[in-house]
């Protein structure tokens, strides 16, 4: 089912660059994260109280709560570069480079979860890094 969620998310996601793109024209660009993110607290905590998960706020621990806070405050902060660059590039040089991250994550996820970084994802950080620069040059 995750496969599934995770197709979802990229779908979504590009249609995030289209529509972002198209909306933030003659709009300052945070301006226009501070509308979108408006829409995805609404839509996050509209999906908290349909499923009855509002119960389990209480029992976030004090790390987790830090963590969460943190994961915010760095998806802020992407939001808020990822608008200015669509608002002074175009998309189609913008979105690769914005997924270099999945590079960067792979990294980090080695370096600080201790994951497995196999010979697999070696490659695979080779061939979206060469990708992503054959897309943007």
């Amino acid at each position: 089912m995750w496969l599934v969620f995770a197709l979802g998310s990229a779908v979504f996601a590009a249609l995030t660059s289209i529509l972002a793109k198209a909306g933030i024209e003659g709009v300052d660009s945070n301006l226009a994260t501070a509308v979108r993110t408006m829409v995805v607290v609404v839509m996050a905590w509209g999906m908290v109280f349909l499923t009855g998960a509002q119960g389990g706020i209480a029992s976030i621990s004090r790390k987790s709560l830090i963590f969460l806070i943190l994961s915010g405050l760095a998806t802020g902060a992407s939001w808020l570069c990822y608008y200015r660059a669509l608002q002074m590039g175009q998309v189609s040089r913008v979105v690769p480079i914005d997924k270099l991250s999945v590079i960067i994550t792979l990294v980090l996820a080695f370096v600080f979860l201790h994951e497995e970084f196999t010979v697999k994802s070696l490659i695979g950080c080779l061939l979206i890094g060469s990708g992503t620069l054959l897309m943007v040059l």
